[in-house]
């Protein structure tokens, strides 16, 4: 049985793996190591790196189960977050410690599109993985299973193998697991407690299924033996590939036919729905958007891109690289869609823009379609009020005059509240699908309960003595839509991005609504 596993890389993905194997395997010590030292110290306090729905409950849970507190531990002691001495996660720098203890290690490490080099722009950049594999060849005294979690070139655990072959001292044996992650920001607990399927893929030896049947284990404790897939690690390493770039299709299909609608007089809502009723499409991923974004989509497809290149598949890897084209053409359609709409002019004029994360209930703004949207109104010269409920203040700055020349003074706020960013707007887009924005009609009541959370980790159970965690825990109240029309001037339009809001509604108040694939009223 496994007793002790480790985390290498302390992100979106080995932070909340970890905290939910520790809540689910009390029997388990968790170890989640990084070499940053800031994002470690920010795990073992009450302010966490990064905004999880149901993260902050259940790493408070997990907490409970220590004691002795003490404070003041730093980044490298390996205690439990917050300084007990006595539970079965931690979070520490001590990466070759952690590396030690292990049976099992997985590798959540990020691995980008290359920037330079052979496959510059569309391969996946494995420099950081292939470092922590030499560390694990340098360190180990005992035998290992390594498991992918990051995703990764297709042909990557062949790659790892041979690197361990060639660095460690014979003494220990490696099997190299695939177990893709299939999470999405916003939702990573859910997916982590409830998966749709997990995938293990190994060698089609008999030491590579043991090491896969090790991991299922782990899994078993909370997930139902049918939904544990075993399969060969190619197949494994592409199914993450093939799974990112299937859903980046669907958007970009629905945003293609969005487009034929405005130019026809459709309604794209009519005809996702239509389609969506069909049993062999199903309604999944079938909403239109300003354009879709996150840190895995783009890079993923561009992967996949470059090994049908790579294969002789020319046309495939045109088929797949029109994927992101039609992403970036709708992007660009929206953005020439206001300018139109506001006289063919926004210089001087002042735009509030509403969500600037790439999707609701996350911090992330990786490939956010808002950002392509504020760059591009601050370079037709509007001025601009920017307001995300969860995207830091620097963040939203750094993002937006990325690559611009500067602004000029006043040009771009980010605001503290939304009514803030309205106020005085001739135009106000909604960029993010955030439940405060939902106009009445459509509000989406929010409770952590959706997430199906075991039930000492339920909202309602917080402890007094952390008041910190409660950080994170957000109240949605929705916008009142009223005030915000109410506090506008001039043309009074409404852009919604995502098409979360009820136009008639709207028009209701008074002002100029324009959603995508729909006739402008």
């Amino acid at each position: 049985m496994v007793r002790k596993v480790a985390c290498i890389g302390a992100g979106f993905v080995g932070g909340p793996l970890g905290t939910v194997i520790a809540s689910q395997c009390p029997d388990i010590q968790t170890a989640v190591v990084d070499i940053n030292p800031e994002i470690v110290d920010a795990w073992n306090s009450d302010t966490l790196p990064l905004y999880e729905s149901g993260l902050s409950e259940m790493l408070l849970a997990v907490r409970e189960r220590g004691h002795n507190s003490v404070r003041g531990v730093s980044s490298n002691e390996g205690h439990c977050a917050n300084g007990l001495t006595n539970c079965n996660l931690t979070f520490s720098t001590s990466v070759e410690v952690a590396i030690e203890e292990a049976e099992i290690i997985f590798l959540c490490i990020d691995t980008p599109t290359k920037s330079t080099g052979p496959g510059e722009g569309s391969a996946l950049d494995i420099t950081n993985l292939e470092a922590a594999v030499r560390t694990i060849a340098r360190v180990a005294k005992t035998d290992k299973i390594i498991v992918e979690k990051s995703t990764v070139p297709c042909g990557t655990a062949g790659t790892l193998r041979d690197l361990l072959k060639n660095e460690a001292n014979g003494a220990c044996h490696f099997e190299i697991l695939s177990n893709p992650e299939f999470l999405s920001e916003g939702t990573i607990i859910s997916d982590l407690l409830h998966p749709s399927r997990i995938l293990i893929g190994s060698e089609m030896t008999p030491s590579g299924r043991k090491a896969s049947d090790k991991l299922a284990e782990i899994y078993r404790k909370w997930v139902p033996d049918d939904l544990i897939i075993h399969m060969d690690l190619w197949s494994s390493e592409l199914s993450k590939l093939a799974a990112n770039a299937l859903l980046a299709q669907r958007v970009s299909s629905i945003n293609s036919l969005a487009s034929i609608c405005e130019e026809t007089g459709a309604d794209i809502d009519f005809v996702s729905t239509a389609c969506g009723l069909d049993r062999r499409i199903t309604r999944a991923m079938l909403q239109p958007s300003l354009g879709w974004g996150g840190g895995c989509f783009k890079k993923d497809i561009f992967c996949l891109v470059y090994l049908a290149r790579g294969l002789g598949l020319e046309e495939v890897a045109n088929y797949w690289a029109s994927v992101v084209e039609i992403n970036e053409y709708q992007k660009a359609r929206f953005l020439k869609g206001i300018i139109s709409h506001m006289h063919g002019c926004v210089a001087k004029k002042s735009i509030a823009v509403l969500g600037f994360a790439f999707k609701k209930n996350t911090s992330d703004t990786k490939n956010s379609a808002a950002i392509t949207l504020v760059r591009g109104l601050l370079a037709e010269g509007a001025f601009v009020s920017v307001y995300d409920p969860l995207v830091p203040e620097s963040k939203i700055l750094a993002d937006s005059t990325m690559r611009l020349s500067k602004p000029e003074p006043g040009q771009l706020q980010i605001c503290k509240t939304a009514y803030q960013a309205c106020t005085g707007a001739e135009a106000v887009v909604v960029a993010t699908d955030c439940d405060d924005f939902q106009t009445p009609s459509r509000a989406i009541p929010r409770d952590s309960s959706n997430l199906n959370l075991p039930p000492t980790l339920n909202s309602r159970h917080m402890d007094e003595r952390n008041p910190g965690l409660n950080v994170h825990m957000r109240i949605h109240k929705p916008l009142d839509w009223r005030s915000v029309v109410d506090s506008m001037q001039g043309l009074k339009l409404i852009f919604d991005g995502r098409n979360v809001l009820d136009g008639e509604y709207l028009r209701g108040l008074g002002c100029r609504y324009v959603g995508i694939g729909k006739r402008v009223a």
